[in-house]
């Protein structure tokens, strides 16, 4: 495995490839678990060269956030891209990245980025938006592939890239679990061992929520209600539980079909992010 800390680093390796040569990008901040690595397997089938990034991204974080606590693992993660195959690793500095100060930025539409993770925190896809836009343009790949554990990422991203014409197909990669159901994820290593053992009740109530719905109930906000009650009793605090349509994650109407149930909430200081399609 290459690795680039430079943009001009990286930007050679399309110039290398040669014409009819297809690259993916796995864009992450590191600290990889399976869930990530199955992104790199599933990358591997589209393109024939896989460049992964690791960049923790300020621009993402709100003041008070886990920004400089945030999980990193550089030398273990070099080791798990190499076993998994991927030819190129981007990592590089903050200054880098942003040289100066990044004052033009991807400011996704309120109707899809301020909802649900958008409503609680502000500026968050604003900042995802921007730096897998500059990662685009450094790295120009044919195809992306990015985890459906952030659903409303994966849509903002997509439209972003509808929207701008860009030359790229992007692949969401199913989400993957512990054996309780938990989704992984970096920040799972936060929670402490007792947390951890009531961490996949938040897998449990959304898969009532998909059954119900499954089963015929068109009861949105009364799920919703449910959903939220039983994360409470059972020690979490939840931001959402939320309903939604696939395509654009508005609300559903009554004849919808084709939805997700989409939930955040805190366990203890951690606070964890999943859905499940209906």
């Amino acid at each position: 495995m290459q690795l680039h800390e430079t943009i001009a680093s990286l930007r050679a390796v399309r110039a290398r490839a040669g014409p009819g040569k297809r690259l993916a990008l796995v864009p992450t901040m590191g600290n990889l678990h399976e869930g990530h690595i199955a992104l790199m397997t599933q990358a591997r089938d589209h393109a024939d060269q896989v460049i992964a990034t690791i960049f923790v991204n300020r621009l993402q974080f709100r003041p008070g956030e886990d920004f400089e606590k945030y999980p990193r693992s550089f030398a273990a993660d070099c080791e798990r891209l190499e076993q998994a195959g991927v030819e190129h690793l981007f990592a590089p500095a903050e200054a880098e990245m942003y040289p100066q100060p990044q004052t033009y930025q991807i400011e996704p539409p309120p109707g899809q980025a301020g909802i649900l993770d958008g409503e609680f925190r502000p500026g968050h896809f604003r900042g995802v938006a921007t730096v897998v836009m500059k990662l685009f343009q450094i790295a120009q790949p044919d195809v992306a592939l990015f985890g459906k554990k952030d659903y409303q990422q994966l849509m903002v991203i997509r439209n972003m890239v509808r929207e701008f014409n860009l030359p790229i197909e992007i692949i969401g990669g199913e989400t993957v679990r512990a054996a309780d159901g938990l989704a992984l994820s970096s920040r799972n290593g936060y929670l402490s061992a007792a947390e951890r053992v009531q961490a996949h009740n938040l897998y449990r109530v959304l898969t009532k929520v998909a059954e119900a719905v499954r089963a015929g109930s068109r009861n949105w906000g009364g799920l919703e209600h449910d959903a939220v009650m039983e994360l409470q009793a059972s020690g979490w605090i939840p931001d959402y539980v939320a309903l939604r349509k696939k395509l654009d994650l508005q609300l559903p109407s009554a004849h919808d079909s084709g939805l997700v149930v989409l939930a955040a909430a805190r366990l203890g200081s951690t606070r964890l992010i999943d859905n499940l399609e209906v």
